[in-house]
C-alpha cells in the first residue's frame, strides 16, 4: 500500500505544471570577466508597460534561494505603500549544473581563505556588475541608474558591505542580513578603515541585522558599533539584532526592514497657511474625499468615516503609511483646482469642489 501510495504520488506530481511566479522573467548574461554563466530572475513593477518612467533597481544576491521572498515581501509593502514600484534582479548562476555553494563562495568573498578554494573573486564579481550586468539591465529595462540597492545574507551580506566600503560609487542603498564579518580573520575591517578615511560625498543608507542566537552576534555587534559611531559623511546606518532568530532566519525581516529603511520618505512640517489652502470637498466621478487640517496636520476622510492622517513629502506632495494612498495638489492660477490621487489600483484625478 504504501509503494502505491508514493507511486501515485510521483505520477500526480508530474502530470502538473509547475507554479510560477507572476510578473517574473529568465534571462541570460554571459560574463567576460568572471568567465561565467549567470541567470537573472527579473519582476518588474506592475504598471511597468503603461509608461516611461525609470524604476530604482534592487540587485539581489543568492537569487536561487531568495528570489521567491523578495518578490512577496515587495508585493506586500508596496500595497501598503512602504515601498516604491521597483525593479527586482536576482543573480544566481547558471550554466551546467551549478554549484552554488562553491559559486558564492568565489563570488562573494574579497580574499582567498584556504578552506575555501575558489574563495576571492569579489572584485571580480563586482566588475561583472558595473560593466557587463549594469549596461544589460539599463539597456534592455527602464532602470534609473542613480538608484541602485545592493541586497544579500551571509556571504551575500559580505559582498554588500565589502562593496559599500570599497566599491561605494556602484549603489545608493545597502542591506545585509547577517554579514560574515569574522571572513578571513575579520579582514572587513581593513576596508572599513579605508572607507573612513576617504570624503565621501555621496548619500548612501546601510541597514544590516544578526539573529539574537547566532554565534556570530557579538562579531556583528562590535563591527556595527564601530560603523555608527564612525559618522561617516553622507552615510545613514541602521543596525538591529533581530529577536528569536538565528542565521537564515534574518532574511525576511531584514529585507522587509531594509527595503522600508532605504525607501523611506520624508515627514516635512508644512506651514498652517498652506495646510488651509488644501482643506476641502474634492470629487470626481466615483470618488469623494474631505481633507481637514486637525492639530497641523492634513487629514484625509473617505465617506466622512475612513480616515488617513497624511504626511508630506514636499509642499504639494503628501502620503499615507496606513496604505498605499498618495496625493499630488494641482494649481491653476495660485489657486488649488484639484489633486492627482493614486491609490493601489489606479489614479484619478479629483476636482476641489469647497
Amino acid at each position: 500500500m504504501l509503494l502505491l501510495s508514493c507511486l501515485w504520488n510521483i505520477n500526480s506530481f508530474a502530470q502538473f505544471p509547475k507554479v510560477e511566479i507572476p510578473g517574473s522573467e529568465v534571462r541570460k548574461l554571459n560574463s567576460t570577466i568572471v568567465n561565467q554563466e549567470y541567470e537573472l530572475h527579473i519582476s518588474l513593477p506592475n504598471g511597468y508597460g503603461t509608461n516611461n518612467k525609470k524604476y530604482p533597481v534592487v540587485y539581489l544576491m543568492d537569487s536561487q534561494w531568495d528570489f521567491p521572498l523578495v518578490k512577496s515581501i515587495y508585493g506586500q509593502h508596496y500595497y501598503d505603500g512602504f515601498i516604491p514600484e521597483l525593479i527586482i534582479v536576482g543573480i544566481t548562476w547558471g550554466g551546467t549544473d551549478p554549484k552554488p555553494d562553491s559559486l558564492r563562495a568565489r563570488d562573494y568573498t574579497p580574499t582567498h581563505e584556504l578552506h575555501f578554494k575558489q574563495s576571492g573573486g569579489a572584485d571580480n564579481f563586482l566588475s561583472f556588475m558595473k560593466e557587463e550586468l549594469f549596461p544589460f539591465i539599463e539597456t534592455n529595462y527602464k532602470a534609473a541608474k542613480e538608484d541602485r540597492v545592493l541586497m544579500g545574507c551571509s556571504f551575500g551580506g559580505l559582498i554588500t558591505l565589502y562593496a559599500m566600503f570599497t566599491h561605494t560609487e556602484m549603489f545608493s542603498g545597502y542591506i545585509a542580513a547577517s554579514p560574515a564579518v569574522e571572513w578571513d580573520r575579520a579582514v572587513l575591517y581593513n576596508y572599513e578603515k579605508k572607507f573612513s578615511d576617504k570624503v565621501n560625498l555621496k548619500p548612501i543608507k546601510v541597514y544590516m541585522t544578526v539573529g539574537d542566537v547566532e554565534i556570530s552576534r557579538p562579531a556583528f555587534e562590535r563591527f556595527a558599533e564601530q560603523m555608527i559611531k564612525k559618522k561617516y559623511p553622507a552615510v545613514s546606518i541602521r543596525s538591529k539584532v533581530l529577536e528569536n532568530t538565528g542565521h537564515s532566519g534574518t532574511k525576511s525581516e531584514t529585507y522587509a526592514r531594509g527595503l522600508q529603511y532605504i525607501f523611506e520618505r520624508p515627514n516635512l512640517k508644512v506651514d498652517d497657511t498652506l495646510l488651509n489652502k488644501y482643506i476641502g470637498l474634492y470629487e470626481s466621478a466615483k470618488t469623494k474625499i474631505e481633507l481637514k487640517n486637525e492639530g497641523g496636520k492634513l487629514v484625509l476622510y473617505v465617506a466622512g468615516r475612513n480616515k488617513h492622517s497624511l504626511y508630506a513629502a514636499g509642499e504639494a506632495v503628501f502620503y499615507s503609511t496606513a496604505g498605499f494612498l498618495n496625493i499630488h495638489f494641482e494649481k491653476n492660477g495660485g489657486e488649488i483646482n484639484g489633486l492627482q490621487l493614486n491609490k493601489y489600483g489606479g489614479n484619478e484625478f479629483l476636482k476641489k469642489v469647497n
